[in-house]
């Protein structure tokens, strides 16, 4: 039994190896295929290009059918801080230590004793440094070296990514601690917005390798649970989350950014009761959302038009 068990890891992981070059090539020859494919695994159902209706669907729509230049400026987590300044709200962005073209130019010594490393042009690329003394530069930075290599763009059908010139950045590490409630990790206000028209907030907290939680307020925080499709991995939370004392100047930054734009998640932090700005999320989940319901897919859908 453990020799069949073994054997089926090991063509599993094989199975998934082959999936993983097949996915990269398609999305370098043909992302909106690679897309369609993705979609009906990832969702269980056909993509309907025609007729897109939910949030979903909608967000692959306007991968290719509309103009996504914009989206390559602010999705990069560098060069959408002059985006933030422009729109007047330069005050909620976090503080910069440095940029670095190349993982091996990193400024070690520069760095104050806690920050955050992270890639402007791909997702969950983030090392956390809570003790200088304590890491291993050289393992940092091999990481980086990947990272920066990776198209994160071909491989999940979301072109506008592999458009962003790949840097380095450092910032300030934020205090966990000086959250509404005890979390792990920091507490992500993610606001959905429609043309300069925020709608709902969703919270993610406790996050870890293996889940984190979730929750779903409207614009005045009335919580919507009925929202929530536990995915094995986003958890609907199991207490109500306080209201940020500065909701309001969150949902107004919210509005400003997302100004001119069908869709966008405007994803903020509030620490020690302040804003802080985080990123610009147009394809949120690259299309593929498991973690809602489907009547909440179809009400972000109607809510975006195209």
């Amino acid at each position: 039994m453990k020799n069949i068990t073994s054997l089926y890891i090991l063509l599993r992981n094989e199975l998934n190896l082959l999936l993983l070059h097949y996915e990269h090539l398609l999305g370098r020859i043909a992302p909106k295929k690679l897309a369609s494919l993705r979609y009906k695994r990832i969702c269980g159902k056909k993509l309907d290009w025609k007729h897109p209706a939910d949030i979903n669907e909608k967000i692959n729509w306007l991968k290719f059918n509309s103009d996504t230049s914009r989206w390559t400026e602010l999705a990069d987590k560098y060069r959408v801080r002059k985006y933030v300044e422009a729109c007047g709200l330069g005050h909620m962005l976090i503080k910069l230590y440095g940029t670095w073209e190349k993982a091996d130019d990193i400024d070690w010594a520069a760095l104050p004793n806690k920050f955050v490393l992270k890639t402007n042009h791909g997702s969950k690329d983030v090392l956390i440094c809570h003790d200088k003394s304590e890491i291993d530069t050289a393992l940092w930075t091999e990481k980086f070296r990947k990272w920066q290599k990776t198209k994160f763009g071909t491989r999940m059908a979301e072109p506008h990514y592999d458009k962003i010139n790949p840097l380095i950045i450092a910032e300030e590490l934020l205090d966990r601690t000086k959250q509404s409630i005890p979390s792990p990790s920091l507490i992500d206000y993610k606001i959905w917005s429609f043309n300069g028209k925020p709608a709902y907030i969703c919270v993610y907290f406790n996050r870890t390798s293996d889940s984190m939680n979730l929750a779903v307020y409207d614009v005045n925080w009335q919580p919507h649970p009925e929202f929530i499709a536990n995915d094995g991995f986003h958890l609907p939370a199991e207490c109500d989350i306080p209201r940020p004392s500065s909701l309001d100047e969150m949902l107004n930054a919210a509005a400003r950014l997302s100004e001119g734009f069908p869709e966008v998640r405007v994803d903020l932090y509030e620490v020690g009761g302040k804003t802080y700005f985080g990123e610009m999320t147009f394809t949120a989940a690259g299309g593929y959302i498991t973690s809602y319901t489907q009547e909440f897919l179809n009400i972000l859908g109607e809510k975006t038009m195209i």
